[in-house]
């Protein structure tokens, strides 16, 4: 199953895919948020779609497929290529790292390049939506712990990240940093997250070109992992890591400009778009 969330008369609502074909659920749920999620709705959504003819939407104005998760958990150097490409050692735990959930924009948005920014960057990254309430679980319980996947741009600043000093956060969390849709696809639909193509092109040439395949820690094991730590609630988002070709990683390193556009796309999750735009007072 394949949820959405889209903008109609200065209101987000709910949506969801059948077929090739987009339908609305506000009658039936009010977002897609927490609550959705911890009330068991999924399994409602599928009765819906059983018993009532809905209200088909045509070219909806996406939003972000989920409503302002509790905290976004990014994991970094996730990708054995990635992480040489980034001339870091190669992690032997997964490194965690936050980013503000007030990045978080939706997939066809304008990306605004911060002010003062120099090294705007790209990071397309399959992202994990918690379904369920988890702390200290097994990697074999996990997937049971999962409502879906979405794609993620995880837009970072590496002068802001890497030279500021601190902790990563400064660099990963501005405004529109955290593009994410269109849809939320529910595990049904994705039988192996440890094995989906994903890429990145920036104005048609070809970025990112990788596998889940190549992570250092896979979906089981990060999300084990990181319940160690804290405790995982409904909606809360887990993004798992870019593959090679992010502009740091390129000789010379290449960033963003306005202008720019971005077009990125996980197997299976669909296709996003970001033009990238400067920043005004």
């Amino acid at each position: 199953m394949k949820l959405f969330r889209y903008r109609k008369g200065g209101k987000t609502l709910p949506g969801v895919v059948i077929g090739e074909r987009h339908y609305n659920l506000s009658n039936h749920f009010n977002d897609l948020d927490r609550s959705f999620l911890e009330e068991d709705s999924l399994s409602k959504v599928k009765a819906v779609i059983e018993q009532e003819d809905l209200a088909e939407i045509n070219d909806p104005e996406f939003d972000a497929p989920i409503y302002r998760p509790g905290k976004i958990v990014c994991i970094g150097l996730n990708y054995l290529k990635h992480a040489q490409e980034s001339g870091m050692p190669i992690p032997t735990e997964p490194v965690l790292f936050f980013k503000a959930s007030s990045s978080i924009c939706g997939p066809f948005d304008k990306v605004i390049i911060p002010k003062n920014s120099q090294k705007t960057d790209w990071e397309v990254e399959l992202a994990i939506v918690i379904g369920k309430r988890c702390s200290h679980i097994s990697e074999e319980q996990v997937i049971s712990h999962i409502a879906g996947y979405v794609v993620h741009n995880d837009v970072s600043e590496r002068a802001f990240q890497l030279e500021m000093g601190g902790q990563w956060v400064k660099g990963k969390s501005c405004d529109t940093f955290a593009p994410l849709g269109p849809y939320l696809v529910t595990t049904d639909e994705i039988p192996d997250p440890n094995n989906l193509n994903l890429w990145l092109k920036v104005n048609g040439e070809m970025m990112q070109n990788g596998n889940t395949s190549d992570f250092i820690f896979n979906v089981q094991t990060s999300i084990a992992y990181i319940s160690r730590f804290m405790t995982l609630e409904p909606g809360d988002v887990i993004s798992t890591g870019t593959p090679m070709g992010v502009g740091l990683g390129l000789k010379p390193p290449r960033y963003l400009k306005p202008g720019d556009v971005m077009e990125l796309g996980i197997e299976g999750l669909g296709i996003a778009r970001q033009e990238v735009v400067a920043f005004r007072d």
